[in-house]
C-alpha cells in the first residue's frame, strides 16, 4: 500500500474555508481573516497565533458550516475526483490532513470517496452555535508531519506522498518520500521554492506520482 496525502483548502478546493465562513460577518472581518490566513499559509506568524482568533472573530453557526461544506464540492480543483478514484485503484490510500473544519470537509471528503479526515473538530450548542474548537494537530506548526508519522506507523506504506499549498504543509517534506506543493490557487513563494517539486493540477500530480 502507498499512502498520498492532501491539505483541503486552496489544494483539493479552491476556498479558504474559514475565509468563507467569515464571509457572513461582512467585508471589514472576512478581510481581517483573510490576512490572518495569508500570514499563517506564507510562514509569517505561527498558525496557533492565529486559529482560536479567527474563530472568535467569525463565531461560524452550524448552518453556516453545512452551506461551507457544498462550495468546497462546487469549487473542487479540476480532475481532483478522477485523480484520487485512479490512484485509489492503484493501491495508494488517500487521506485529507487539513487545518481546516471537520463539519465542512467530511462532507467533501464523503464526496471524493475519502474515508479518513484529520481536521479540526468544531462545537455547537443545541441551537448551532459555536461554543469552542478542540486543539487537534493540525491546528499549530509542524502538527501535519506528526500525523504523518503516525499514519505510516499503521500502515508501513512502501511510498507516501504529501501535497499541499501551505508552510504547514512544506513541514510534512522531512518526513515523506515526496512533497508535492500546489500552487493552481495559490502560489505561496516561501512553498514554490522550499518544495522538491510544483504542480497546477491535479493532471501534474497524477504524472508525478505514477509516471
Amino acid at each position: 500500500m502507498k499512502l498520498i496525502c492532501f491539505d483541503c483548502d486552496s489544494t483539493l478546493s479552491q476556498i479558504e474555508g474559514v475565509d468563507e465562513l467569515a464571509t457572513a460577518k461582512g467585508p471589514e472581518v472576512k478581510q481581517q481573516i483573510i490576512d490572518l490566513t495569508n500570514l499563517a499559509m506564507s510562514g509569517e506568524i505561527a498558525i496557533e497565533e492565529i486559529f482560536g482568533k479567527r474563530l472568535d472573530l467569525i463565531q461560524p453557526t452550524l448552518q453556516l458550516c453545512e452551506e461551507v461544506g457544498q462550495l468546497y464540492i462546487d469549487k473542487m480543483a479540476t480532475g481532483a475526483k478522477e485523480v484520487i478514484s485512479a490512484l485509489q485503484a492503484d493501491d495508494w490510500k488517500v487521506i485529507i490532513i487539513s487545518g481546516g473544519f471537520e463539519k465542512p470537509i467530511e462532507p467533501f471528503a464523503q464526496f471524493l470517496n475519502i474515508d479518513e479526515v484529520y481536521a479540526v473538530p468544531l462545537h455547537f450548542d443545541e441551537q448551532g452555535n459555536y461554543t469552542g474548537f478542540t486543539a487537534s494537530p493540525t491546528t499549530r506548526n509542524g502538527g501535519k508531519p506528526e500525523i504523518i508519522n503516525e499514519l505510516k506507523a499503521k500502515y508501513n506504506p512502501t511510498q507516501t506522498v504529501m501535497v499541499g499549498d501551505g508552510v504547514s504543509d512544506l513541514e510534512c517534506q522531512e518526513v515523506v518520500d515526496l512533497f508535492i506543493g500546489y500552487g493552481e490557487f495559490e502560489e505561496r513563494e516561501k512553498v514554490k521554492a522550499g518544495a522538491q517539486t510544483f504542480a497546477y493540477s491535479f493532471a501534474e500530480i497524477q504524472s508525478l506520482i505514477q509516471g
